[in-house]
């Protein structure tokens, strides 16, 4: 029985109760959003832990790592992964497309703690290259035989492209491409095969038939953006919200067969279009929780894309998004490194962050109201238990002795807090008893 069966039927399970544990909501209020539809549990098997995603719960991060076949160290995608972990993440995807990826892939699920998820293409269209040179050479039924044995192995959640199909396809070609080209990896080469045979895509044909693979593991269905725009003047083009739509319809046949499902956003979208996108999604697939790559809203902005993507993503979580995959400083330029992984991390988390004081105001934004108030009394031990980054704030300040005598080496004797005490020490009393 899936979450949602179990939710549909009444049942509260110990997933649901891990949930509202961690999000400081009843159990009954999880369960109530898991039978809508509105939130996925995305549950590790290695080692139990449930993540809930979507309305009314605070916005997660994901981390990617994986090797490629121009950099295939196993032992330095383990090490990536947890240190996105240790940095915070509440997901990981494994997207390896080189090297023993089913290896690859069961080290890296019992190496964290985490839900951890990926794109079965990657692995599909990776092993027909190396034995046909040939994307056109995938057979289908290898292709759902491999979904099924990465499920086995305990992916708790697959991004699937489904919705890149015969008729999106003719989409792209009937508004004469576009800027910034086809840049899901899976999509395009789904795309060559759909053309090179003249056939549906397997995926969106045989749709039903994932669904009972999924749901015979649980595993969350992440119904994939193949069509996603490269590019912020290819957002909002007709061949994205074709396939927005179709995922949308097919997020609703999943949810009716009792398959957990979420639908994923674009990658690259101007400022003025990405609450938008989110509102499009969530209304068009009957507010299934959406999984948003991103976005960036400009594209020139590498090597320090991380904080492109997090100007997005905070408008993303205010506007309703519930996942946020993050964006590392080596987008669109390298595979990134250690340090790549951690900074794109604590980047994601801030603006989910940004984003849940205003989507959760009154929850999200408790801590900030205490760091305001320690930091006006000059409480720095205090301070730091609220910041996000605490570990980072106190090395930071212990590197550069910058605090003496209450104050900080930012204002020194000029301490706007220190010479405030002194005019409204009475109001600070009072304040103090009030608190």
């Amino acid at each position: 029985m899936t979450e949602l069966e179990a939710a549909r039927s009444g049942k509260i399970t110990e997933a649901m109760e891990q949930v509202a544990r961690a999000e400081g909501v009843s159990p009954e209020f999880v369960r109530d959003q898991v039978a809508r539809g509105h939130v996925v549990i995305i549950k590790a098997r290695q080692s139990g832990r449930a993540v809930g995603v979507g309305a009314g719960l605070f916005t997660k991060v994901n981390a990617s790592i994986g090797t490629s076949s121009h950099l295939c160290d196993p032992e330095l995608e383990k090490r990536k992964a947890r240190l996105a972990e240790e940095a915070g993440a509440d997901t990981l995807m494994e997207l390896s497309a080189a090297g023993d990826i089913d290896q690859i892939r069961r080290e890296i699920i019992e190496t964290v703690s985490l839900p951890v998820g990926n794109v079965p293409l990657y692995q599909a269209f990776c092993e027909v290259l190396r034995e046909h040179h040939d994307p056109a050479k995938l057979d289908p039924d290898y292709l759902f035989e491999l979904i099924e044995r990465q499920c086995a192995d305990g992916i708790a959640f697959m991004a699937i492209h489904c919705g890149i199909n015969l008729f999106t396809i003719e989409r792209l070609k009937a508004q004469g491409y576009r800027y910034g080209g086809l840049v899901s990896k899976g999509g395009s080469l789904m795309a060559q095969w759909m053309v090179k045979n003249q056939r549906e895509n397997p995926l969106y044909e045989q749709f039903d038939r994932l669904v009972e693979i999924l749901k015979k593991y649980d595993t969350v269905l992440s119904l994939g953006n193949g069509m996603r725009a490269g590019a912020i003047h290819d957002s909002l083009d007709r061949a994205q919200v074709a396939e927005l739509l179709i995922n949308c319809e097919l997020a609703e046949r999943a949810r009716e067969a009792g398959c957990q499902v979420m639908v994923e956003g674009p990658g690259h979208v101007p400022l003025d279009e990405i609450e938008a996108s989110v509102l499009l999604a969530k209304k068009m697939s009957g507010g299934a929780p959406y999984y948003m790559l991103g976005p960036l809203p400009a594209d020139a902005g590498a090597p320090y894309d991380h904080i492109t993507a997090a100007i997005g993503a905070a408008i993303s979580a205010k506007a309703g998004a519930d996942l946020i995959c993050y964006v590392t400083p080596a987008e669109h330029l390298s595979l990134p490194n250690e340090e790549d992984v951690v900074l794109g991390v604590k980047a994601a988390r801030l603006a989910a962050h940004v984003g849940d004081v205003v989507k959760l105001r009154g929850k999200a934004d408790q801590r900030d109201m205490q760091v305001s108030k320690d930091r006006r009394d000059l409480r720095w031990g205090a301070v730091f238990e609220n910041l996000l980054f605490p570990e980072d704030a106190r090395r930071l300040v212990e590197e550069r002795r910058s605090v003496k005598d209450r104050k900080c080496s930012m204002c020194g004797d000029l301490c706007a807090l220190e010479q405030a005490e002194i005019v409204f020490k009475d109001f600070l009393k009072a304040s103090k008893r009030n608190d």
